[in-house]
C-alpha cells in the first residue's frame, strides 16, 4: 500500500442548491411542510355567478431545531422548499453564492455589521418574537452591575452572531482552530469604529460608546420572562491531565446574573471576558459547548496569532479530552454545559450534562459506537465485519455511519463512486440479484433497493458494481482512498460495503491508536485501503492520548467513578 506523499487528486467543487446546504447542516432534523394554496383570481363577468377558481399554488415552511420560516407561494413546490432553505440560510448567516467575497470585502462588511450589532436599531429589533442569540447577552450585560456594565465579551459576539462568524472564515480560514484570530478580528474592527464602540482589551470586552436611552434599556432589561429566580444547571469539569477523571459540577444561575460570570467562577477567573467558548459539540440543536480560560497573555497582532500555540502563554497544558471533542486547541481546565440564548426565546436555554453525557459524545466519535448507539445496545453490539442484505441488516448503514463519523470529526463528507463492470460474470457474487437502472444524467436512483450510476442503458443480471470512497479533510486533502476490488450485483451493496470496510479499519485503529505504523498499513491492504500519514495523523493526532487513556481505566481498574460510568453504558440509550 502505498502512503506516500500528498495525491494530486482534488474534489470538484460544485455549487449546491439551499436545500443541499440546510441537509449537509441539519440532515433528516430539517423538516419541511408543504401545503396548497388556492391561487385567487378576478372574475371577469361581476354579474356571472358561476365561481371561477384559480390552480393550486404551494408555500413551504421549513422546520429546523432553532426556529422556524415560511416560504411565499410558487407554482412548483420545490420551488417553494428552496426559497424556504434559502430563508433559513440567510438567517443563519450563511449565502449559498459561488461568488465569494475577497478578503478586503469581507472585512468592510464585517465591521460594519460589527457596528450594527451595538447600534439602536438592532437592539431595538429585538423581541420575544424576534429573538437573537445576543439578545439575551445584550440583556445580561445591561443588567451586570459597577465597571462591567454594558460590557458583553469579545468572544460571545464571534460565536453567536453567525453572519460575523461567516464572514470572520472569509477573512482568515484559519479562525476555525484558533480563537485567538477571532477576537484580534473584532478589536481591530472595534478600533475602526471608536466613537460608537469602546473596548477593553485587557477585560476582552466591549460597550456601546453613547449609552443606549433609557426607553430602549427599559424594553430590553425588563422584557417579561418565564426565568425562575435562580436555576442549577448540571454540567462536566473536564481536568486538562487526562489521569484525573472528568467530574461532574452544578451551575447556579439567578435571574438577574450572567451564566458566563458564573462559568468563569467555575473556572477560577474573575469576569466572562477571561472565558472561551468553543463550537457547539454533539446534535445541531444543541447548545453544548466546552468553556476554557483565556491565556494570561495573548498577541494581538495578526502575524504573531497565526503561531499563537507558541506566541501564547497558557496555564496548563493542552487539554487533550476537550480538544478531541471540539476539533479546537483547548488548554487548562474545561467546563462542558448545554446552556445559551438561541433563536427560539429570549430566555436562557439549558439542558443538564452528567457523565452519561460525556461518555455518549465520546463514544460518537469511534466507528463501533456509533453502531452500538445506533443499535441501541451498547455493550453487546459489534460493528460486523460485512455487509448484508438490507432486511437483515440492523442499525443504521455503514455509509450512514461513516458520514456521521466524519461530521464527528469536521471532515468533509465522503465521496463515493460507484463503477460498474458490466461484462462481468456473476458467478459467486455476494448479494442478491437485482437489476438497476442506469441513468444519463448519473443521479441517484434506485429499482429495488440500488442506485443508479452515469451509463444510458438498462442494465441485466450481468451488471456488477464495485464502489470506491475517498475521505478528505475540511481542506480537501485526500487522507483515505479505499478501492475494493469485490464486485456485486446491487450497487447499493458495493456502496455499503465500501462503508463498512473503511469504519472497519478506522475502528481498528481507534481500539488500538499506538500500533506500528507497518502494522496499519498492512491492515490497509487487506481491506483495500490506502491512506496518507502526513494528513491522516494531523487529522486524529490526539486519538492516542485520549483512547488510550479509557483503555487504561478499563484495563487498570481506574477510578470508580469513571469505571460506573463505562459499566453503566447499556442503560444510557
Amino acid at each position: 500500500m502505498e502512503t506516500g506523499g500528498s495525491p494530486s487528486a482534488a474534489v470538484k467543487k460544485t455549487s449546491l442548491t439551499p436545500k443541499a446546504i440546510i441537509y449537509q447542516k441539519f440532515d433528516s432534523k430539517a423538516c419541511y411542510v408543504v401545503e396548497e394554496v388556492r391561487e385567487s383570481t378576478e372574475n371577469g363577468c361581476p354579474g356571472l355567478a358561476i365561481p371561477q377558481k384559480g390552480s393550486y399554488l404551494y408555500r413551504c415552511c421549513l422546520q429546523l431545531p432553532e426556529f422556524s420560516v415560511e416560504s411565499g407561494t410558487f407554482r412548483k413546490k420545490k420551488d417553494a422548499e428552496q426559497s424556504a432553505a434559502e430563508m433559513a440560510l440567510e438567517k443563519l448567516g450563511i449565502h449559498p453564492t459561488t461568488d465569494i467575497p475577497t478578503v478586503q470585502e469581507a472585512w468592510d462588511d464585517f465591521v460594519a455589521r460589527l457596528s450594527y450589532l451595538f447600534s439602536n436599531e438592532f437592539i431595538s429589533s429585538l423581541d420575544p418574537l424576534h429573538p437573537h442569540p445576543l439578545s439575551g447577552h445584550l440583556k445580561s450585560a445591561l443588567r451586570r452591575e459597577g465597571h462591567l456594565n454594558g460590557f458583553v465579551p469579545v468572544f460571545v459576539v464571534a460565536v453567536y452572531d453567525a453572519k460575523l462568524n461567516t464572514l470572520c472564515k472569509y477573512i482568515n480560514h484559519e479562525v476555525e482552530a484558533n480563537p485567538f484570530l477571532v477576537m484580534s478580528l473584532i478589536l481591530r474592527a472595534a478600533a475602526r469604529l471608536r466613537g460608537s464602540v469602546s473596548t477593553s482589551e485587557e477585560q476582552l470586552s466591549m460597550k456601546r460608546q453613547d449609552p443606549y436611552s433609557p426607553e430602549i434599556i427599559d424594553s430590553v432589561v425588563n422584557q417579561q420572562s418565564c426565568f425562575p429566580e435562580c436555576i442549577w444547571i448540571e454540567a462536566i469539569r473536564i481536568p486538562y491531565s487526562v489521569e484525573k477523571t472528568v467530574e461532574p459540577l452544578t451551575l447556579t444561575v439567578s435571574s438577574n446574573g450572567y451564566y458566563m460570570d458564573v462559568i468563569a467562577q467555575e473556572l477560577g477567573v474573575t469576569d466572562a471576558s477571561k472565558v472561551l467558548i468553543s463550537r457547539t459539540i454533539g446534535k445541531a440543536a444543541s447548545e453544548t459547548r466546552l468553556y476554557f480560560c483565556a491565556p494570561k497573555s495573548y498577541p494581538l497582532d495578526p502575524s504573531e496569532l497565526l503561531h499563537a500555540k507558541k506566541a501564547v502563554q497558557f496555564e496548563g497544558s493542552l487539554n487533550a479530552r476537550a480538544s478531541y471533542f471540539s476539533g479546537q486547541d483547548i488548554y487548562s481546565d474545561a467546563i462542558l454545559a448545554s446552556v445559551g440564548y438561541t433563536w427560539k426565546s429570549t430566555d436562557l436555554c439549558h439542558e443538564d450534562v452528567s457523565l452519561r453525557t460525556y461518555y455518549r459524545t465520546f463514544m460518537s466519535k469511534i466507528p463501533s459506537g456509533l453502531y452500538k448507539m445506533s443499535r441501541e445496545a451498547i455493550l453487546a453490539a459489534e460493528l460486523p465485519v460485512a455487509f448484508t442484505m438490507r432486511t437483515n441488516w440492523r442499525g443504521s448503514f455503514p455509509r450512514e455511519l461513516l458520514r456521521s463519523f466524519c461530521r464527528q470529526h469536521r471532515l468533509s463528507e465522503p465521496v463515493f463512486s460507484p463503477i460498474s463492470n458490466p461484462l462481468e460474470s456473476l458467478f459467486e457474487l455476494p448479494g442478491p440479484c437485482n437489476k438497476v437502472k442506469v441513468t444519463e444524467s448519473g443521479k441517484e436512483e434506485s429499482d429495488g433497493g440500488g442506485i443508479a450510476v452515469g451509463g444510458g442503458e438498462p442494465v441485466g443480471s450481468r451488471q456488477t458494481f464495485r464502489c470506491e470512497v475517498k475521505i478528505f479533510s475540511k481542506c480537501q486533502d485526500l487522507i483515505i482512498q479505499c478501492s475494493p476490488k469485490e464486485s456485486y450485483k446491487k450497487q447499493s451493496d458495493a456502496i455499503q460495503n465500501a462503508a463498512l470496510k473503511v469504519l472497519s479499519w478506522l475502528n481498528m485503529y481507534f481500539k488500538e491508536p499506538d500500533m506500528s505504523f507497518d502494522t496499519l498499513t498492512s491492515s490497509g491492504d487487506v481491506l483495500d485501503i490506502q491512506f496518507y500519514p502526513q494528513y491522516f495523523f494531523k487529522e486524529f493526532e490526539l486519538c492516542p492520548s485520549v483512547h488510550n487513556v479509557r483503555q487504561r481505566i478499563g484495563t487498570q481498574g481506574g477510578r470508580s467513578s469513571d469505571l460506573n460510568s463505562m459499566n453503566q453504558l447499556d442503560d444510557m440509550v
